[in-house]
């Protein structure tokens, strides 16, 4: 099915490959019901979030909940992408997982930034809101249309952003920096401009990927597992936002 690709591996051209066309009980998945699963999904990280954080400025060593976050999250992650029909029990535990890790993440950046960037973290959450409903509505009204053009350009940006990611984190391990991925260099800035334009575009595919899958008459499970995918594009845009942002103050 080439309608179904995505640059979000949760929800990949491979999704809703071998499923059934009427879920359980003859219920299938829909739209609506997709993002009110993605709501509580939103609660239930900002929830997990909002106690790393807390625990942050109580003084409270959050390091091991903020490790197991991330390696509980990627485990998790990498289970439901393989066992879709589970995403109804995982999701929930992956919205709290990549909380614990948001919350202890965003402390840290706004501790570092307290005096040069007061309300960064406030400022991240906006601008990831903002964002979100504005590709929201740029898709809606077929402003912009994930035709297969624009799908494979969003792809192979995402696919390149990724294995960059991957050689500048292997290059670390033997010691060997890529200043520009750190600094608050104008080049470093303008890498960050271009990895949260890619991750707002995502989106698009990812709405795109849900309407289709709803009117294919996909299983009711996969909202869950539609919902997960949203989350996980929106977290990294949230980060890939707060590292811009912090790249403008550091430079102050």
């Amino acid at each position: 099915m080439a309608l179904f690709q995505s640059g979000n591996p949760a929800l990949g051209e491979k999704t809703f490959q071998g499923l059934s066309i009427a879920g359980t009980g003859g219920e299938v998945m829909t739209a609506q019901g997709t993002m009110r699963k993605l709501g509580l999904l939103l609660l239930l990280m900002m929830g997990a979030a909002f106690y790393t954080w807390s625990g942050f400025f109580k003084g409270q060593n959050v390091q091991p909940l903020m490790w197991i976050g991330v390696i509980g999250g990627l485990i998790v992650a990498l289970v439901i992408t393989f066992k879709k029909e589970w995403a109804g029990y995982l999701a929930p535990a992956y919205a709290l997982l990549e909380g614990l890790f948001i919350g202890a993440i965003s402390a840290l950046y706004d501790y570092i930034f307290a005096e040069s960037m007061p309300g960064i973290i406030m400022n991240a959450v906006g601008l990831t809101v903002g964002t979100a409903v504005a590709m929201f509505l740029l898709y809606n009204f077929r402003i912009i249309k994930a035709t297969e053009r624009f799908k494979s350009v969003v792809i192979t940006a995402t696919m390149g952003i990724a294995i960059f990611y991957g050689i500048t984190m292997l290059l670390r391990l033997f010691g060997v920096q890529v200043p520009f991925m750190h600094d608050s260099s104008w080049l470093g800035i303008g890498i960050s401009l271009f990895v949260v334009g890619i991750a707002a575009l995502n989106l698009i595919l990812d709405f795109d990927m849900i309407e289709q899958g709803a009117a294919q008459g996909a299983p009711k499970y996969m909202e869950w597992y539609g919902a997960f995918g949203l989350m996980v594009t929106l977290v990294w845009l949230y980060l890939e936002i707060l590292r811009l942002l912090s790249r403008f103050a550091s430079r102050d």
